[in-house]
C-alpha cells in the first residue's frame, strides 16, 4: 500500500499543492472571495466570463423560444420528457464540458459553471437543473476518488456527445422513508431506510429497494446509487454504487407531478435483485479499509464534498430565479400605466425594483463565496492546483488523455488520491466549505422566493398569467428551499459547521428525545 509520505516525485509536489497553496483557512473563512485573489490561477477570470456568454447564447436561441410551451405541455402531459432539449444541450457539449480533459472532457473550471447555470435559471431553472443534476451525478462520483469507476464512466459522457446519444448521470440517494435524514451520518442511523445492498462473494452488491424524488433519473444512463449493508448502522456501511439503466433487476417506477421545475423529471428508482459487479462499486467498507478513519466518517466527508459544491449550486440555481423574476417584472411594469402616469415612474415601484435587484446581487455574492470555497479547498481544489489547472487549460484534449492515462490506470495512483483527497481531507476546509454551501444554499433560496412574491405585489393578477414567466418562477423557487437538504437541515449544518462555540455542543437532536 502507497504511504502518502513515500509518494513518487509527481505526486509529493501534488500533495505540497493540495488545499494549501498558499490560502490560510483563517483568510478563506474570512472571506474566500478575498483568498481567491491571490490564490487562484490566471485565466479563471476569463473562464468565468466565456461561460457567462455561452449561458446568455443558450438562452437565446435554446431556451427562451420554448420554456414556457414546455411547461404547459408537462403540465398537460406528466409523461412527456424534454429529450429534444437534452438532445440539443448535448449538442451544445454541455454534458461534457464542464469534465475533466484527464478524462476526455472539454476541461473548462468548475467555478464557471456556477455562473453558466445562473444565467440558464434566468430564464427557466428546470432546464438549467437537467444540466446541473448530471453535474450532481458527476460530483459524487468525484467525491468518491475512484479514478478507473470515474475513467469509464466520464468517457461514455464524451462518446455519447459524439455520437449525438446523450449519456447523464444521476443521483439517487432519497427514499420514500428518508429524505434530509441521509446527508448527515448523525441522522442516517435514525432514518427509515428501505434500500439494502447485500455483499455478493466477488465484492460486488444486490440492490433492493427504492429510490425516489431522483431529478433526472428517467433520462439518466449512470445512476450514483447510495446504499446500506445493514440499515441499522447505516453510516457504518454506506456504499456508493454505479448502475446502468437497463440493469436486470433495475426499472423506473412513476414521474412525481411536481408543482414547478417540470422540465426535469423527478423518478422513481426500483431494485430488485439487481445484482452490481464489483468493478462499479465506487466507495465501500472494502475501499476505505486501511485509510486510517472509520468508513462512516469516510461517508461524511464524500456527502460533504457533494454537497459543499452542489448547495452552491442550488444557490446559483436561485439566483437566477431573484434575477429573472427581477428582470421580467421590470420590463412588464415599463410598459405598464396607472392614474398617476407610468407605473415605473412611481416612487413605491421603483423601490420595490431596488429591493427585487439587490436581492439578485446579494444572491449572487453568497453562492460565489462558497463556490470560491469549494475551489480553494473543496471537491474542486486539485482542479485548481496551478500545474493541474494549467494543463487543463492548454493541453489538447487527446494528449491530456493520453498523458493521464498511466496514472489513472495506476492502482498506487487511485489509492494515493483516495488517502490524499478522502481520508486526509483536512477538517477545517470540510466545515467551511460545507458550512458556506449551506449558508448559501438557505439565503439564495429565500431570496428567490422573496423576489417572486414582491413581483406579484406589484403586478397583482397579471403576474399570475402564465406567459408573464412570473407564476412559473414562483411555482419553480418553492422546490429550491426543499431540495439538497432542506433549508432547516441547511440552518443547522451551518451552525454546525461555522457558528456554534465548541465541539461540544450538540446538534441534530430529536426535539422529542428525553
Amino acid at each position: 500500500m502507497l504511504e502518502a509520505s513515500a509518494t513518487p516525485g509527481p505526486l509529493s509536489f501534488l500533495d505540497a499543492q493540495i488545499f494549501h497553496h498558499g490560502t490560510h483557512e483563517s483568510l478563506a473563512e474570512w472571506s474566500a472571495s478575498v483568498a481567491a485573489l491571490k490564490e487562484l490561477p490566471r485565466g479563471v477570470r476569463q473562464d468565468v466570463a466565456r461561460a457567462i456568454e455561452l449561458g446568455r447564447r443558450f438562452n437565446r436561441e435554446v431556451v427562451a423560444p420554448l420554456v414556457l410551451e414546455l411547461d404547459a405541455r408537462i403540465q398537460d402531459d406528466p409523461q412527456h420528457l424534454p429529450w429534444s432539449f437534452i438532445d440539443e444541450a448535448n449538442r451544445w457539449g454541455l454534458f461534457s464540458l464542464w469534465l475533466p480533459k484527464m478524462f476526455g472532457g472539454h476541461g473548462w473550471n468548475m467555478l464557471s459553471m456556477y455562473a453558466f447555470i445562473e444565467e440558464v435559471s434566468t430564464q427557466c431553472v428546470g432546464l438549467a437543473n437537467v444540466v446541473g443534476v448530471h453535474y450532481l451525478g458527476v460530483a459524487t462520483l468525484m467525491a468518491t476518488w475512484n479514478m478507473p469507476l470515474a475513467r469509464r464512466i466520464f468517457g461514455e459522457v464524451c462518446e455519447g456527445e459524439r455520437q449525438g446519444k446523450p449519456c447523464l448521470l444521476s443521483l439517487a440517494i432519497t427514499e420514500p422513508g428518508a429524505g434530509t435524514d441521509v446527508e448527515e451520518t448523525e441522522l442516517v442511523d435514525r432514518a427509515r431506510l428501505g434500500t439494502q445492498a447485500t455483499p455478493l462473494p466477488d465484492g460486488g452488491y444486490e440492490i433492493n429497494g427504492r429510490k425516489v424524488f431522483i431529478s433526472n433519473g428517467h433520462v439518466s444512463t449512470w445512476h450514483m446509487v447510495i446504499a446500506y449493508e445493514d440499515r441499522r448502522r447505516a453510516a457504518d456501511t454506506t456504499v456508493v454504487l454505479a448502475v446502468r439503466t437497463g440493469t436486470a433487476g433495475f426499472s423506473f417506477g412513476a414521474k412525481e407531478q411536481k408543482m414547478g421545475q417540470k422540465a426535469c423529471v423527478a423518478s422513481e428508482l426500483v431494485f430488485d435483485r439487481c445484482q452490481v459487479p464489483a468493478a462499479q462499486v465506487a466507495l465501500g467498507p472494502q475501499q476505505t479499509a486501511g485509510l486510517g478513519r472509520p468508513h462512516r466518517d469516510l461517508a461524511q466527508t464524500m456527502i460533504d464534498y457533494v454537497v459543499s459544491s452542489t448547495r452552491a449550486g442550488v444557490a446559483a440555481f436561485a439566483t437566477g430565479v431573484a434575477r429573472g423574476v427581477f428582470e421580467a417584472t421590470r420590463e412588464r411594469v415599463a410598459g405598464m400605466r396607472c392614474r398617476e402616469g407610468r407605473l415605473i415612474e412611481q416612487q413605491w415601484v421603483q423601490t420595490t425594483l431596488a429591493d427585487m435587484g439587490r436581492h439578485a446581487s446579494m444572491a449572487r455574492l453568497a453562492y460565489m463565496e462558497s463556490a470560491i470555497a469549494n475551489c480553494l479547498g473543496g471537491l474542486f481544489a486539485l482542479l485548481f492546483t496551478p500545474p493541474v489547472y494549467q494543463l487543463e487549460r492548454w493541453m489538447p484534449r487527446r494528449l491530456m488523455q493520453a498523458f493521464s492515462a498511466p496514472m489513472l490506470g495506476d492502482a498506487r495512483f487511485g489509492r494515493w488520491v483516495q488517502r490524499r483527497l478522502l481520508a486526509q481531507y483536512p477538517a477545517t476546509w470540510q466545515h467551511l466549505t460545507s458550512g458556506l454551501g449551506s449558508m448559501a444554499k438557505v439565503a439564495c433560496s429565500d431570496l428567490a422566493m422573496h423576489n417572486c412574491a414582491l413581483a406579484l405585489e406589484l403586478l397583482g393578477i397579471d403576474g399570475l398569467a402564465h406567459d408573464s414567466g412570473i407564476e412559473k418562477r414562483l411555482r419553480d423557487a418553492k422546490l429550491l428551499q426543499i431540495y439538497e437538504g432542506t433549508n432547516q437541515l441547511n440552518r443547522i449544518n451551518h451552525f454546525k459547521c461555522l457558528l456554534r462555540p465548541d465541539d461540544g455542543v450538540r446538534v441534530f437532536v430529536r426535539e422529542d428525545a428525553p
